[in-house]
């Protein structure tokens, strides 16, 4: 028997360029090739009489040839036939187009099985290209629930299936993972027969329950590798902090911790005096202050003379972090850097060797803290902001970087519960609930491209008040097809046109980095009153005066990325405002939209925008931290989630040190899923 880990190149059929096709699928080997699941099945076992076919509505009916097919060569690339055929309730005209052996395959007097969509009207009925097979022959392509591949150029649904099948019939599939018990209780399907009958359903009903096994599957191995990471995580020590000493970090501040940020930091300092690593999520909504909660954490590490690492995911976060952060560290006598990968080389190289020798206490940087190149003397806290842009392995590998360092992650994004269960099963959580005094609510509106006068009025007077105003649009250059407001071109229009007496600046990611960062620090300064930009001030662009978001083309944008861009205004004292335009009329995405004007509540938001559009766009990217599952649906399998987390910790924790067959498969599982996982991040 092959092994699932071998290449696809051993099976019959599969050369070079079969197998590159394949890697675009990312299908390396047999094992790649039998986890390759259906996104979906054609249920081609019921027959439909000719008089009962609905039209565009595919279905298999059994039917005479009636005529010898009549080919006609049309013009060169261009041959089409036609044959009638009938049952006892109707007939129906078939064409086929460059297909100059049905003449052959299909034979007057005969009867076969066909499948297709009927199209036309009342004058007559016609079905194009249907698939075929004599009623005798045993059913290949009609009379069975068919398979439906995510494929690739070059690449047709019955040239994969048949590999498919060929690898199952040469190797076993994935070994067991699930106990027995477990299968009982949850009436789940054995593995063996699960990954054969995904790939090759007697019926709809026997492709539900093999999908719901890989489905319950998944979703097992991932929560007990949560857990287990919980175990070994508890099974640790490490030196407890005595100075919990915090007196002259709150005297430091021009202001007072809320009542959540004070709750969060003792959290902190709990973890820190218990004598194991800390492993804490500090989630909050927008401009709920996580990063003075951060700051708090580093200032007791270098009291109990440790480093810290605080990664941002990009430079412009990097960058404010470790300014906001320097001006308070400074008087404390705590040294601080900065190292990100636009940085000159021989400044990396600095940092780094100060990072070493223990010169320096804390750094701010990207993902530039994670190269081999970077090393520290003795780290003791890391720090991930925005967690939801980091695997569990990148965060993972920083803290590689220390002896069991403990480990802070933030999030400004709130996570619904179903989506926090997986993102954040490994962590403690603490959550900032409140706003810092004087936080007004955010005022927001959708409006059309009809009040754009009064608009534009709006945020003239916004200016004259002295106040500044973002613009946002989805696109950083024009696109015709499109039709979506280009940042480039709105700001010209709008400096030119609309507003010749204003300054308008531009920022978009396609800028180099130190032409982002001025004019971000411009607009800080207060040297611009209108910005103009892309996506790229979603996170961590912090603007105090700014009063007033307009977001261009709304509708191409998530809720939770709304509420987001809504967050870099109503920062400061000033009551702000968010105008979402849109002139999209379909009546879910209005609704969309206004779900966001009639709440500030960023948890509220998050659960409906994973309602609407599902976890797979939930962030904008495929850089969540989620696990790469193959099958598993988060915004269709949550009852199936809890059962598969409920029955992974019972079993963790009775038989989690086990040397079992079934215990080694799982742990070989939980190292794959999170190295694929680790892959979608790069």
């Amino acid at each position: 028997m092959a092994r699932l880990s071998d290449p696809v190149t051993l099976l019959k059929g599969v050369g070079p360029a079969r197998a590159k096709q394949l890697e675009n699928l990312g299908i390396r080997t047999l094992g790649d090739l039998i986890c390759h699941f259906p996104r979906g099945y054609e249920d081609r076992t019921k027959l439909v009489p000719i008089e009962k076919l609905e039209p565009d509505v595919p279905a298999c009916f059994r039917a005479m040839v009636m005529n010898t097919p009549r080919l006609s060569h049309i013009r060169k690339g261009l041959d089409i036939a036609k044959v009638q055929v009938a049952d006892t309730t109707g007939r129906l005209s078939l064409t086929f187009f460059n297909n100059r052996y049905v003449t052959d395959l299909l034979q007057y007097g005969r009867e076969y099985i066909f499948y297709g969509a009927v199209s036309g009207d009342f004058i007559g009925y016609n079905m194009t290209n249907p698939v075929f097979e004599p009623v005798e022959a045993p059913g290949v392509t009609t009379r069975q629930v068919l398979p439906i591949y995510p494929l690739t150029a070059g690449l047709s649904n019955q040239v994969l299936l048949k590999l498919v099948r060929q690898a199952l019939s040469v190797c076993d599939p994935p070994a067991e993972v699930l106990p027995r018990e477990i299968r009982e209780k949850y009436e789940i399907l054995p593995a063996e027969e699960a990954y054969r009958v995904i790939h090759q359903p007697g019926s709809m009903e026997q492709a539900e329950q093999a999908k719901k096994r890989l489905i319950f599957e998944e979703f097992f191995v991932f929560s007990a590798g949560l857990a287990l990471m919980r175990a070994a995580r508890a099974e640790k020590r490490t030196q407890p902090y005595f100075n919990l000493n915090m007196k002259p970090f709150y005297a430091a501040l021009p202001f007072t911790l809320t009542g959540a940020q004070r709750r969060a930091v003792e959290d902190i300092l709990r973890d820190f005096s218990s004598g194991a690593p800390m492993n804490r999520l500090v989630q909050g909504d927008v401009g709920s202050g996580k990063t003075m909660v951060a700051a708090a954490a580093v200032y007791c590490a270098a009291g109990n003379h440790k480093q810290s690492a605080f990664m941002a995911p990009t430079e412009i976060l990097a960058e404010q972090h470790y300014d906001s952060l320097k001006k308070l560290f400074d008087p404390l006598g705590i040294s601080l850097a900065l190292l990100t990968g636009s940085m000159p080389l021989k400044e990396k190289r600095q940092v780094r060797e100060a990072l070493t020798q223990g010169r320096v206490q804390a750094v701010v940087g990207t993902h530039a803290l994670l190269s081999d190149d970077t090393a520290f003397q003795d780290l003791g806290l890391v720090i991930a902001d925005e967690q939801h842009r980091f695997g569990v392995g990148q965060r993972s590998r920083l803290s590689g970087k220390g002896e069991d360092p403990h480990l802070l992650v933030m999030s400004a994004t709130p996570i619904p519960r179903t989506l926090a269960l997986l993102m954040y099963g490994d962590l403690d959580v603490s959550i900032l609930d409140e706003l810092p005094p004087g936080r007004e609510p955010v005022d927001t509106f959708l409006v059309g491209e009809s009040y754009r006068a009064r608009l534009n009025a709006f945020i003239r007077k916004q200016v004259q008040q002295g106040h500044q105003c973002f613009i946002v649009c989805p696109a950083v250059e024009e696109n015709e097809e499109l039709g979506l407001k280009a940042a480039s071109a709105w700001a010209e229009t709008l400096q030119k046109t609309v507003f010749p007496d204003l300054r308008v600046a531009l920022l978009h990611g396609q800028m180099k980095s130190a032409e982002k960062e001025a004019a971000m620090a411009a607009f800080s300064r207060g040297e611009a009153d209108v910005m103009v930009a892309t996506t790229v001030v979603e996170v961590g662009v912090d603007v105090p005066n700014a009063t007033l978001m307009v977001v261009e083309d709304a509708d191409r944008f998530g809720l939770s990325q709304l509420h987001q861009l809504r967050g870099r205004v109503g920062r400061g004292r000033a009551k702000s405002y968010c105008v979402l335009v849109s002139h999209n009329q379909n009546p879910e995405t209005r609704q969309r939209l206004k779900a966001l004007c009639g709440t500030n509540d960023g948890f509220k938001i998050a659960e409906e925008d994973l309602r609407l559009r599902g976890p797979g766009d939930f962030f904008g990217s495929r850089q969540s931290g989620l696990p790469a599952f193959r099958v598993a649906d988060l915004s269709c399998d949550m009852t199936t989630l809890k059962e598969a987390q409920s029955a992974s910790a019972a079993w963790i924790d009775a038989h989690g040190t086990e040397d079992s067959p079934e215990a080694e498969a799982l742990r070989s599982r939980i190292g794959e899923l999170f190295r694929r996982s680790e892959g979608t991040m790069n």
